[in-house]
């Protein structure tokens, strides 16, 4: 019982640590944080957490570099954490933190249309796991350009009695990412969500000759650190606009960097071992319900009719994805299980035969 409610508990957790970036990440570009800077540090700060833990870990086990695998290693770190990292930041300043992770859920309609476009997956049409991730996919998309296009009127929730002091000089900032900039934002997470799928697709080959999933991510933000500084220094080149002052600024960095693209990345990892990436893919509407409380309470953010009708629209098209993808994988699993269980008769069989020679020996008679 403990060990089926432990990932549960951990991908939670991993929630909670996600919903905290988002808010001190906004917090932190509100109070003038250039995006850039604040990447760079982030994958500074991952990298200075991972390479150790990877070394230890793998030592011994890792195997040889080669060059296919470290040109795709480079690839993954464009796409996975530099194009992906820089536009979902851009995309949060102009935007909300609401926003940001109801958009994030088109993660999976986005990684099915990429992986048709480039044959590692069959829409099959005519079966209901097909039927189910293409209608999963539509209304996804519809959420989006619901959330994006139409702002509505204020649901009436009333106003927090809390609000965090880093984030009491920043309530016009605020509004104006919540009523102006409402194309930039969106398309920024958008397209966010579309480099991650196309890590996807890239991680899936990589994965599978190279088996090394720490050293592998640790030589990501590596790569991806010297990436986003180059990017920084080219975006943003006065030197004093580097500074972690105000606080907010270092917090959001070191936890951001820490605490989600380290511990977090390695919550995930253990859960999808002993879970899959289904179970893990399941926690993604909790995050968007929990930013959307904690924004609401320490930013003060207004919760609009588009934003709330556009997140129904796409968590369901998230679950109609992975529902789809489910009943895809379910033969393949029962099948693996009746050869399994095929093979164990067999072994059995011939363990009962064995048993019955040695307890009736053959007599040879010699005369």
């Amino acid at each position: 019982m403990k060990q089926d409610l432990l990932p549960t508990l951990i991908m939670v957790l991993v929630q909670f640590e996600f919903a905290g970036m988002n808010i001190f990440s906004k917090i932190a570009m509100d109070s003038g944080m250039n995006p850039y800077v604040h990447v760079a540090y982030r994958q500074t700060f991952a990298f200075i957490f991972l390479a150790p833990l990877a070394y230890f870990m793998e030592r011994g086990i890792r195997p040889p570099m080669t060059l296919p695998v470290l040109f795709q290693v480079f690839c993954c770190s464009i796409f996975g954490l530099t194009m992906n990292q820089i536009t979902y930041f851009l995309g949060l300043k102009h935007s909300t933190p609401t926003i940001a992770c109801a958009l994030s859920n088109l993660l999976p309609a986005i990684t099915f249309v990429l992986a048709v476009i480039f044959k590692q997956e069959h829409a099959k049409m005519r079966t209901l796991g097909g039927q189910a991730k293409v209608v999963g996919t539509v209304l996804g998309v519809g959420g989006a350009m619901l959330l994006s296009l139409y702002h509505g009127p204020v649901v009436p929730i009333g106003e927090s009695g809390i609000q965090l002091r880093a984030a009491a000089n920043n309530a016009t900032s605020n509004e104006v990412g919540g009523r102006g900039n409402n194309l930039i934002g969106p398309f920024l997470v958008i397209v966010s969500a579309l480099t991650w799928a196309i890590w996807f697709i890239i991680q899936a080959k990589m994965g599978n000759k190279y088996p090394a999933p720490y050293s592998s991510t640790a030589l990501m933000s590596g790569m991806a650190t010297i990436q986003c500084i180059v990017f920084g220094l080219i975006m943003e080149p006065h030197l004093h606009e580097w500074s972690l002052y105000p606080g907010i600024r270092a917090l959001a960095s070191v936890y951001a960097g820490v605490a989600c693209s380290g511990i977090g990345v390695c919550m995930m990892s253990w859960c999808i071992d002993r879970k899959g990436p289904l179970f893990v893919s399941v926690f993604s509407p909790l995050l968007l319900v929990i930013v959307a409380a904690l924004s609401w309470a320490f930013l003060r953010e207004k919760l609009y009719l588009g934003t709330v009708l556009g997140s129904v629209l796409i968590v369901m098209g998230l679950y109609g994805v992975l529902w789809g993808k489910t009943k895809e994988v379910e033969p393949k699993t029962r099948q693996y299980q009746q050869q399994q269980q095929h093979e164990q008769e067999i072994l059995q069989l011939e363990g009962t035969k064995q048993h019955q020679d040695m307890e009736n020996p053959v007599t040879i008679n010699y005369n």
